[in-house]
């Protein structure tokens, strides 16, 4: 079989390296032929000697085009029959491939894997949210709290519990585009990614346009990779503008013209994640020594750990820890380490059932070095 590999980054060769490395080290014995594309949407002089050393092409359109427009130029390069599209910010786990190849020889025209936030593989990241106008309207809504943020955090919760439970792969086109395995055929049939989309909702209207002509998708939790979370989106200073332009892009071609108005009215009309937090229960204070004692919920385990960047609380991370622990929870370091100085998380304690037993915010800097009141 031979296997194309199209990565498309921006000032993030050092991210891009890593995730060649690890992509290679799956790769080695499983006498694949690789045809290797690594798109360079924007890289100084250290960054493209740092490229050269990569195996295959370095395809270089002078600007940055955006990742859907890499994304098609990589393709057009490259003549395997399988595909795989990547994020330099993914670095694949051991099997990651064989598992995601094995999911389109099971039928699937599109693959993707399951996410990880940490290397110790903790914190599952969460699907693709549902993209309808019922579940729009619904993450609007919970901008405005109490039982409307419950409500939402409870839909959400059941699709992202589906995928992180699921032992077998999975039908679904709540695939993220960090990382998919496609058929050349249906990217034949259903066309290159829109690259009107400069970054952001390409692989959901991808996704969109392969389930309206009937062709299987599916998550596939074999196949285990790691996502630097916004390690790379987070390089391009034109992100946020681009993610409010892409969400109405997607709303205008899926929903219409008309549900824009509606969406404004339901409170979430800017693209932008709601400010206003909802009900997360009782606080429970950290341990002194900044960890958390999960036993003192007194509800029995399994439970949920859920962490998002979100006033809100979703989509969230999520580990399931299923007896007491014997020390304190804490986040992962690898993950704080990752995170802004001032970044603020939300996090929740539910048990197996989904209730929601307790929740705060966190910032996730040692507790010795904030004062009391920030947690």
């Amino acid at each position: 079989m031979r296997l194309a590999v199209v990565l498309v980054h921006y000032h993030a060769a050092e991210l891009a390296a890593r995730a060649v490395a690890a992509l290679r080290a799956d790769l080695a014995g499983g006498g694949l032929e690789v045809e290797w594309a690594v798109v360079d949407n924007g890289s100084d002089e250290a960054e493209r000697a740092l490229l050269a050393a990569l195996p295959g092409d370095r395809l270089d359109p002078g600007r940055n085009l955006g990742f859907a427009a890499g994304v098609n130029l990589g393709v057009a390069r490259t003549t395997a029959e399988t595909i795989l599209v990547m994020n330099p910010d993914v670095i694949v786990l051991p099997g990651c491939v064989d598992a995601l190849l094995a999911g389109l020889a099971g039928g699937a025209a599109v693959a993707g894997p399951r996410f990880y936030w940490d290397a110790g593989r903790r914190l599952r990241l969460p699907p693709t949210e549902l993209r309808s106008r019922r579940q729009e309207i619904s993450a609007a809504l919970a901008g405005r709290g109490g039982g409307w943020a419950r409500r939402a955090r409870r839909r959400w919760r059941r699709h992202a519990r589906r995928h992180w439970q699921a032992a077998a792969p999975l039908p679904s086109y709540a695939l993220s585009g960090a990382l998919l395995a496609l058929r050349r055929t249906a990217w034949e049939a259903v066309g290159p990614f829109d690259d009107g989309f400069r970054l952001y909702f390409e692989e959901s209207d991808w996704l969109k346009r392969v389930e309206r002509r009937g062709l299987p998708a599916r998550y596939v939790p074999a196949a285990e990779a790691v996502h630097l979370y916004d390690q790379s989106a987070g390089r391009e200073p034109r992100a946020a503008a681009w993610f409010a332009a892409s969400a109405e892009r997607f709303r205008r071609r899926h929903y219409g013209a008309w549900f824009a108005p509606l969406l404004a009215a339901a409170g979430g009309g800017g693209g932008a994640a709601p400010r206003t937090p909802g009900a997360l229960g009782a606080p429970l204070a950290p341990r002194s020594d900044g960890g958390l004692d999960l036993a003192a919920v007194g509800r029995p385990f399994p439970l949920w750990v859920e962490v998002s960047p979100r006033p809100l609380g979703f989509p969230a991370a999520a580990e399931r820890v299923v007896e007491p622990p014997g020390a304190p929870w804490t986040l992962p370091a690898e993950v704080a380490d990752r995170l802004a100085a001032d970044a603020e998380l939300t996090v929740q304690v539910t048990d197996d059932a989904g209730r929601e037993l307790v929740g705060w915010r966190l910032r996730p800097r040692p507790a010795a070095e904030l004062p009391a009141k920030e947690w």
